[in-house]
């Protein structure tokens, strides 16, 4: 495959506050893809930078006492520490508070602003609210008050939180700011406007794919909602890109200091100011850059602009108005390269509740860090549940642990442990030569292979969850191979040498292969993998072969098992942010009311006052049941016709069953952590509850509940039946 350019970027960090776990989420996402692009042979640039302009960083810098500029440089220096901690390695990483990129906010503003035959920035009053004591108009989350729809206290300026109501901050009841608690006046102040809808219809072409070669933009569905935008009745708003003073921010050119660019309009500019100054970095020398290649890569008119290169950004799906409409429209306008493709992402939840940092239920990188957690393992995690799909998805801590000392521990490092003190013991450290295999060896190494370029493509979609499905299976296929052939029996008989060598070789070949499928989500572990194996590995395809007459280094370990006592250590670290509170409704998305909220936070789900915690309830032993309750519930045996997994889900799998006289039923079932391979399942029989009132899902209706016993997550098992039992019986 030809080598491709790519510059790639993910939303930035706002400097208001430490890295936690949601951010890492959308972090660890862009730099797997990465890695695995560089695998497969691209020339990949990946820069960011802290997002550091707006009211909220200008307040909390006025309440820790420092300049705005003292408070972002020590957030600057935080963010890039949790950064290299959990292994995102940018190329480089910068702050939008440089002189690139002011000159570059100024030089988009004023093309959009003198663009001929008309301009795109139109002028016009709007009322705000003022605060008298502090003497500035307020954004508004910063205002709260009575919601006009249910009457709550204390909600934000945009969007209820009790009933989920959204409204302009002039529709709350018996307003008053938030950062002086005075009752805010409605004044008005001239705004300046980019006419986005002047590029209806280029946004239309961009996102059909019509201005990538054919290539998507993005997801299906993020395409379909930012379509309702644009045909939304009037179409497309002209978009606010000025603030008043005071701001922290840049100054729009013209205004004598009385206007600023709002933060969205020059946080994504960052993103091109960041490789401005990374192609004039020694950083960028080394790599190849020179100062010339920013104009290169990014200008249109530019004699050696290369249409073949390309843009990624990787964002949560709180932002993609800006990413959708905003951003590709400034691009165009200003003459420059417009986003090859935004790969976006959902929220993350831990154990099932919402994050948001305005309520701190959040679990801080750091504290991860902290208490000892290897960042390789939430790496792995986050890939077994992430897709092209921006689908929300949860730290289940239980399952974290489970995964990780599964998958990671049970199966892959588990190979190298049980065959390399053979390899050591027996054969002077040195795998065997070509021609050791026997046939089950050759068969089953020659089927890894020929899924081993699956792994890139899949990679390359963004189908992260796949790759570790394929690895686990693949791993199960090698472990089987080695408790098959028991190499510990056969080291007992030498005249059985030659078949131990061979199981060994099989095994540790195979696992350098599986160590290179898993390279770009562990990376810190496929390094002492290689280490291991006396490898230097760059790229997908330096290993395609077994390793015959391979010296390895004697077995270390490569990754431990998770101490549940690190899981509980971190709760308690984090105990405010993990009690139980009622789950507000689904945070909507920029556009239905949550403009500051998307802008405080790139990933954060969903955001408000914080609500009184709940107490615990206490867990109550199961009530006697008379026989009468018993006999209600209609249990049946039932044939697996069919069973998958639910796009968008990483709980669920998809049953069709043959349930006899009752005909086919359709059930979804969470066992997905259990069953990494559902279509197994075919053909066995399963317990149901044939009377289980009908449930509508997103995904479907399921009719019925499949029986399983277990704690949870991947610690769940289907009950059996015995040979002769007929789909369709009742289960007495």
């Amino acid at each position: 495959m030809t080598s491709r350019e790519i510059l790639v970027t993910h939303a930035l960090p706002y400097a208001n506050g430490q890295l936690h776990i949601g951010h890492l989420l959308g972090y660890i996402q862009t730099d797997i893809w990465v890695r695995a692009m560089r695998m497969a042979g691209n020339t990949v640039h990946f820069v960011a930078a802290d997002d550091v302009h707006g009211t909220p960083i200008m307040l909390a810098a006025e309440k820790a006492g420092k300049t705005a500029e003292d408070f972002i440089a020590g957030m600057l220096v935080s963010h890039k520490a949790d950064f290299k901690a959990f292994r995102v390695d940018h190329d480089y990483y910068y702050t939008t508070h440089s002189p690139e990129n002011r000159e570059l906010a100024e030089f988009v503003y004023t093309k959009l602003r003198d663009a001929k035959p008309e301009s795109h920035i139109a002028r016009r009053a709007v009322r705000q609210f003022y605060d008298p004591l502090k003497q500035m108009f307020l954004p508004d989350r910063y205002i709260k008050g009575e919601c006009p729809n249910c009457g709550t206290k204390d909600q934000y300026g945009d969007n209820c939180e009790n009933c989920g109501a959204t409204y302009a901050p002039t529709d709350l009841k018996n307003p008053y700011s938030v950062v002086s608690g005075a009752t805010p006046e409605l004044r008005d102040s001239e705004h300046y406007f980019f006419k986005v809808g002047d590029f209806t219809e280029h946004l239309r072409k961009w996102l059909a794919g019509e201005l990538t070669h054919g290539n998507p933009t993005m997801h299906p569905s993020v395409a379909a909602k930012l379509r309702e935008w644009l045909d939304a009745e009037g179409g497309v708003r002209d978009w606010d890109i000025s603030r008043d003073a005071p701001y922290f921010g840049f100054e729009i050119p013209g205004t004598d200091g009385k206007k600023f660019f709002y933060v969205w309009l020059d946080a994504p500019i960052g993103y091109l100011a960041s490789f401005k100054k990374y192609c004039a970095s020694p950083e960028g020398a080394k790599n190849g850059l020179k100062p010339a290649d920013f104009d290169r890569f990014l200008r249109k008119d530019h004699p050696a602009f290369d249409a073949s290169a390309e843009m990624h950004h990787f964002i949560g799906k709180d932002i993609i108005n800006f990413h959708g409409l905003f951003w590709p429209a400034m691009l165009e306008g200003a003459g420059l390269r417009t986003p090859s493709k935004l790969h976006v992402n959902g929220y993350l939840g831990v154990n099932g509740d919402k994050m948001s940092k305005s309520r701190g239920t959040f679990i801080q990188a750091r504290t991860y860090l902290d208490v000892g957690l290897n960042p390789d393992y939430l790496r792995y995690y986050f890939a077994t549940m992430l897709s092209a799909a921006p689908t929300d998805v949860d730290l289940d801590l239980k399952a974290f642990e489970e995964r990780v000392n599964s998958h990671l521990v049970g199966k892959w490092v588990n190979i190298a442990s049980r065959c390399a003190g053979f390899v050591h013991k027996f054969f002077g450290g040195r795998l065997g030569a070509e021609g050791c295999f026997g046939p089950e060896e050759t068969k089953w190494f020659d089927h890894l292979i020929g899924h081993h370029d699956d792994i890139a493509n899949l990679y390359r979609a963004g189908e992260f969850a796949e790759v570790t499905r394929k690895f686990v299976y693949a791993a199960d296929l090698v472990n089987t191979h080695i408790a098959n052939n028991a190499p510990w029996v056969l080291a007992k008989d030498e005249t059985k040498r030659g078949e131990l060598h061979a199981v060994c070789t099989f095994a540790l070949s195979a696992f350098a292969l599986l160590s290179n499928w898993l390279r770009p989500m562990v990376p810190a572990a496929a390094e002492k993998a290689d280490r291991f194996l006396g490898l230097t590995t760059r790229h997908f395809d330096d290993i395609h072969a077994p390793l015959y007459g391979r010296e390895i280094q004697p077995f270390e370990p490569i990754a431990t098992r998770i101490d549940a006592k690190q899981i509980e250590a971190m709760i308690e670290a984090s105990k405010d942010t993990l009690v139980q509170t009622p789950s507000p409704p689904n945070p909507p998305l920029e556009g239905e009311g949550s403009k500051a909220k998307a802008a405080a936070s790139a990933n954060a789900g969903g955001a408000g006052a914080p609500k009184a915690a709940q107490p615990a309830q206490a867990a109550n032993a199961p009530a006697t049941i008379a026989i009468d309750d018993f006999v209600k519930l209609d249990l049946r045996i039932a044939t697996v016709l069919q069973c998958g997994f639910v796009e968008g889900s990483d709980k669920l799998l998809r049953f069709e069953l043959d349930a006899g006289e009752l005909g086919k039923r359709q059930i979804f079932s969470g066992i997905r952590a259990a069953y990494q391979e559902p279509e197994r399942l075919i053909g066995r029989k399963v317990v149901f509850i044939a009377n289980l009132a009908p449930r509508k899902m997103r995904f479907g209706v399921s009719e019925g509940m499949i029986l399983s016993a277990g704690s949870g997550a991947d610690d769940l098992f289907l009950l059996d039946v015995d040979d002769g039992a007929a789909a369709g019986m009742p289960v007495k």
